[in-house]
This record gives C-alpha cells, structure tokens and sequence, in this order.
C-alpha cells in the first residue's frame, strides 16, 4: 500500500515523488461485504457463502481475482502457506455498538472511554477461545508459530490449511503471473462459536520481498529553485503572460507553523499541552531527532523538551527494497515536524512498522491501541478500495473500533490521485482512509497573506502548463492534470449514521448502487503542494554526503497530520478530555463558525487561480535548466468542492470557530 503522498511534485514529472513509500496489498480487487461482528459503522450484514454442514464461511477470504477462467489448478501441496488467524473476541457486534456509542454526542455514553485493559477484558479474546483455535488448527496440521491480542500467526503446508480452512487452494493467473488463492470462501468449524474473525494470507498476491535488517541511507535530494512569495500572493513577475485575466503570483516558498496556525484558528494558549499524538508510518528515519529539532531552531517553532519526541521500533525491518524503506523517511519527517508546527506542545510518539505491508502496519496501529500510547493517531499512507479485501479491512476495523473505546482517534490521508482514474483507470476511493471508523482527511491550496492572515482555500486539484517556449503564453491552459486530493464513494463500505443528512443522496449514490455508501472525505487541510509546508530532512545529495535541506512539499499526508495537531489544540481546549473518534462531532458542527467552507471558485464563479512555478529539471540544481509553469488550483479531476459537504474537502477545514466549539459540550 503505497505512502500517502509526501508529494513535491519536482518539474516535468507530475509523479509521486521519490520518497513516498508503497506497502504491498495482501489481496487484490474484491467488494465483497465484511466479515460478521465487524461491519463497517452502519454498514450491511456479511453475505455468508454455502458452508457445509458445522462449518461457519469467514466472507470475503476468496478475492474476486481468483476466477475460473484463470484458474492453472490445485497448487502443490507440499507448498508453504504462512497466514494470519484473527481473533473476533468475546462481543464482536458488542465492540462495534459500544465504539459507536462512546464516539456520538447524541449518546449517553458519549465519552464514557475504557481503559486498555478494560477494552481487552470486555472485548478482547477468551483463553479458553485462543485455546480453542490454537488446537483446531494445530490439529489440522497447522503450527502456531506467534501472535498477540489480535491474531495467532500460522505455517504449514497447502494441504493442511485446506484442511484447516475447508477449501482448495488453486493456482490463479493474475497481471501475467501466477498467484495461490482459496477456491471458494474459507470456512472454520461452527464449534468454535464465532471465536475467528478472519484469515488473511491464503492467497499470496503479491508476496516478493526479502527479509533485510538494514535500513538504507535517506533518499535522494530535492530542491525548490524559486524565486518564492514569502506569503501568499507576495511576489508577482510582472513580464510573465498572465493567467485568467491577471498576474499570477510566484508560489510561497513553503507555509511554517505560524502560518499554518493562524489559518486553522489556533490562539497563542492552544498549543497541545497534555495531549500525544501517533504517527504511523513504515520503518523509521535515522536523522530524525535532528532533523526535528534543527527545523523547530530555525523556523521559529519551540524546541523539544526532553522526551517530547520518542519512538517505539520494531527489532527488525523486512522488505526494504520493495517498499523503498528510504522513501518513506520524509513521510515520518513531514508527519513529525507538521504536528510539531501546529501543536507545538504536544508529545509526539513515532511508531514504526517493520515495513509497508499489511501485517506489519496493522502491528503498529496495535501497539498504539493494546498500551494506549496517545489520543490521536495520524497516518499518511493507503492504497486504493480495489486493493483492499474484506479480511484485511476487517481486521483494520478491529483495531479502530477498540481505538474507539479507548478514545484513540485515527485520521487517514483520503489520497493524491483525485478520483483515481488518471492513476488506475477505475474511478475509487483510497483505504484505508474508506472506513466508517477513521477521519479521512481531504485536501486544499491555501493562501495565507501578508500578517499571517488567512485570505482562502480551494479544493487541491492541480493541472500544469508549461510557458510557451518564446515566454508569451502558458501552453495549452489550463494544462494537464497532476494530482489532487482523494475522494468520492466507496463501492465497500455501506454509509454511516454521521454522515446521514449531510452527505448529498448525489454523492451517497454515486457509486451506482441501490443503497447510500461512504463518502471520503471528513475533513480537509492544506496538502497543494504548490501552497504546503516547509519541510527540513537530511537527504542524500548527488556525491553521495548526507546533508540537512529545506524544501516545500504537500500530499494529503501533510493535511492528515496538520489536521492531527489542530485536533491536539481541540482536545487542549476541552479540558483534555480525549476526543476518541472525531466524526460524530465533526459532523454534528456542520454548517456552523467551526468550519471554512471551501470551494473551488473562493474569489467567485468566474474567478480561476494559479501560481507560478520556478523548478529544477533535475530536481535539485540548475546544471540541466528549469522549466517555468503554471499551476492552476481547484481543479481535481471529476471531483469538486462545491458550497455544503463535498468530495474534495467533506464538512470543510477548521476556521477560528472550531476551537472555540470545543471549550464545552457541543451541540447544534
């Protein structure tokens, strides 16, 4: 599953850029409902296959991939299978009820958190059901070789998981290659009461990484060449041709704290004091301490008290070449130095994953739940719905839900591909930002003037074009487009109670369905990264030294943290008290001074918007040229942010209002 964006869009590429990282998907395209007892929030019943006679179908175990017309035949075996066995506790359904109920203003539990080890003692796993499974599978020939409070991990040959699972497993053709698959739905003995959530790992699509214990050196170096607006709107060429009848300025340098404060409504007494935040990302920077605190030093953020800044790491790291272990050191430093930036205050617990797969970032998202270690979780990686199947995004869900009750809230990044079709060819939403029981951040361009004062935003959509080669004219205007933030309606995931009465039925129903689905995203914040953060990291310059570098970068996965550290201020503001899963109240300040309704078109209907862009062909000095180009704004593929919710920037993005909403209890 790829890093959500990390975005510094350098000059004539328009891609991803190079130090996003990519966690490999564990099962490929399917919409199959979710399995019994975890249901997305509001979502239909699990549709149960056939199952023999004492068997109990876990849904959503055979991905639709795997038909007959590919099928090559049983596969050997003798062959290896290494899988996940994960556990639905003792309530299920009871987990689910209680994470709603805690998370709703209207609720009279709202609030009322468990602890941990409550949430385990209530909700977690029986010894007797690890007993259970531990011995159906042992005796299916399978051997148990770990797990913790969520799964027991298992291996064994191809015959036995048939016989554990009550399915064949077939060899399916798939992109060219050939990949091990369940041939119909796994089943599990109804004995076992309901004790099993789901497998994952019976099918291997894709399974190609090494184990390898060392992490490379951070990624190759990226400049902004300039010339920059020091604030928006500061710095115009006036030789330039213009754009939509006007000058259109050069682009800011890179947004800091300050301004970033200022635009989302923060007062010198909001700082996140008594609040944590999480970071989760895979594998982990080993500059970034220094990088961190060389940032705060020299763009006016407060330096880091002692222990304010400490991470919990896996023993060892897998996989490094194929998910570009180095590429995702400037998420964690991004991630890292935003929340810094906007919640100067709070403590910040960087949680790594041993690398970009499923497994190991569900590990992560475990630790942060099983021991409590902060309020509000922020992620900036995903991949798109297709991706995802309804195994794997039952057990995120698990772990979201007890997030829930133990008053943890996540945000996801919603995604910089727009609607996805450039990108894939399906329009689709990412994962898993989709789920009923995480905040999915959407994106915007920003502009913050002169004082620091917030002047607007449209919804982060970008195309480019390029200045004509004689200097009068930009070509083929607007250009072509490069990225935007993620969003739409989920094919998956059925819509949830918070989202009723303020999600259009347009976009409820756009997914071409009889019934209303989940609409991404929640919430927005600055991700253009025509118009983001500046960032500092040491990088890997071309004669190979490491060496510490500024740049500007944006992606959903700078909105995700931004909105992460505005949610710290919010709890600060309450009293404390933790927020736990935010949607419910987010929506129930709808339409109210807590939020800036964004649009594409702020300045009015027939008022485009753009900036000018300066950049290295090469993405670090001048020895091959720059290229001059103009980026328009607002213009995010199928997707629009119009006035009321919308699919670029759901209910909106925080205004001076949404702070001050939290100083009580709130109602609408």
């Amino acid at each position: 599953m790829r890093s959500s964006a990390s975005r510094r869009d350098p000059a004539g590429s328009g891609r991803r850029a190079a130090r996003s990282g990519r966690r490999t998907a564990l099962g490929l395209a399917t919409v199959l409902p979710l399995a019994a007892g975890v249901l997305a929030l509001g979502g239909p019943g699990a549709q149960a296959d056939s199952a023999p006679p004492g068997r109990d179908t876990l849904s959503g175990t055979k991905p639709t991939w795997a038909r007959a017309s590919s099928d090559r035949g049983a596969t050997d075996d003798g062959d290896k299978v290494t899988a996940r066995v994960y556990l639905a506790g003792r309530d299920a359904k009871g987990l689910a009820a209680y994470a709603k109920a805690v998370s709703d203003p209207a609720s009279p539990d709202y609030g009322g958190y468990l602890s941990a080890r409550q949430t385990q003692a209530r909700f977690g796993p029986t010894r007797q059901q690890k007993d259970a499974v531990t011995a159906w599978l042992e005796d299916s020939g399978l051997r148990v070789t770990g797990g913790n409070r969520h799964y027991l991990s298992v291996t064994g040959e191809v015959a036995a998981a048939e016989r554990a699972f009550g399915t064949q497993l077939h060899d399916y053709g798939k992109d060219g290659k050939v990949y091990r698959a369940p041939s119909r739905a796994a089943t599990v003995p109804a004995s076992l009461n309901g004790a099993v959530l789901t497998v994952v790992g019976l099918d291997n699509a894709p399974k190609r990484a090494k184990h390898d214990e060392t992490l490379p050196p951070p990624g190759p170096v990226f400049k902004n060449a300039g010339p920059f607006s020091a604030s928006y709107g500061s710095r115009t060429d006036r030789s330039l041709p213009s754009a939509y009848g006007a000058k259109q300025p050069y682009a800011v340098k890179g947004y800091t704290g300050k301004q970033l404060r200022a635009a989302y409504g923060a007062r010198s007494r909001h700082t996140g004091k008594g609040v944590t935040v999480a970071i989760t990302d895979a594998f982990a920077s080993p500059t970034i301490a220094a990088d961190a605190a060389r940032y705060a030093r020299r763009n006016g953020d407060p330096a880091y008290r002692k222990g304010q800044l400490t991470q919990v790491l896996p023993a060892d790291y897998r996989y490094t070449e194929e998910c570009d272990a180095g590429g995702w050191y400037g998420e964690e430093t991004l991630d890292v130095e935003a929340v810094h930036a906007v919640a100067p205050a709070a403590d910040i617990t960087y949680v790594g994953g041993a690398s970009c797969t499923d497994d190991d970032l569900l590990d992560a998202l475990a630790k942060v739940v099983d021991n409590r270690l902060a309020d509000i979780v922020s992620n900036s990686w995903g991949d798109v719905e297709a991706n995802e199947t309804p195994d794997v995004a039952a057990a995120y869900d698990q772990i979201f839900q007890q997030g829930a009750v133990e008053g943890i809230g996540f945000y996801f990044s919603s995604g910089d591909n727009g609607d996805n079709v450039a990108s894939t060819g399906t329009k689709q939403v990412d994962t898993p930002a989709n789920s009923a029981w995480v905040t999915a951040v959407g994106g915007t361009s920003l502009a913050v003037g002169k004082g620091d004062r917030y002047q607007w935003e449209t919804g982060w959509g970008t195309t480019k074009a390029t200045l004509s080669a004689d200097g009068t004219s930009w070509d083929s205007l607007p250009g072509t487009y490069t990225s935007g933030a993620g969003g739409g309606t989920s094919r998956t995931v059925a819509q949830p109670f918070y989202q009723r009465g303020v999600v259009p039925d347009a976009l409820a129903l756009a997914g071409g369905g009889a019934t209303k689905q989940r609409v991404v995203p929640d919430i927005a914040a600055v991700a253009d990264p025509n118009t983001g953060f500046l960032v500092g990291q040491t990088q890997t310059f071309p004669d190979g030294s490491l060496r510490y570098g500024e740049y500007r970068i944006g992606g959903t996965s700078l909105a995700a943290p931004v909105i992460a550290g505005v949610q710290a201020l919010a709890q600060q503001a309450r009293g404390g008290r933790p927020i736990g899963f935010a949607n419910p109240s987010l929506y129930d300040r709808y339409g109210t001074a807590a939020y800036h309704d964004v649009t594409d078109h702020p300045l009015g209907a027939g008022v485009s918007l753009g900036v000018v862009r300066v950049d290295y062909v090469n993405g670090y000095d001048d020895s091959e040229g720059l290229v001059t180009s103009l980026r328009s704004l607002g213009r995010d593929s199928s997707l629009h942010a119009v006035v009321g919710y919308d699919d670029v920037t759901g209910v909106g993005t925080p205004a001076a209002g949404y702070l001050t909403s939290f100083g009580g209890h709130h109602r609408r």
